[in-house]
């Protein structure tokens, strides 16, 4: 049985949607584009990090 904790499951979400926005960036053609689509995946990041420790929920402690 698995119990998955909400806010590491979140925190998932969060870096995956980084990590688009880090490919999205490198393929954008517009140098402001790209520099928006970067600062808005640190951004993403950065909270959460801040929200559930650096790299919370990429291993299982147990």
């Amino acid at each position: 049985m698995s119990f998955e904790n909400p806010s590491v499951k979140r925190a998932q979400e969060m870096r995956d949607k980084a990590q688009e926005l880090e490919q999205a960036a490198q393929y954008a053609t517009d140098p402001a584009e790209q520099r928006r689509l970067t600062q808005k995946a640190l951004h993403i990041r950065e909270k959460s990090e801040e929200v559930n420790g650096p790299g919370s929920g990429t291993m299982d402690p147990m």
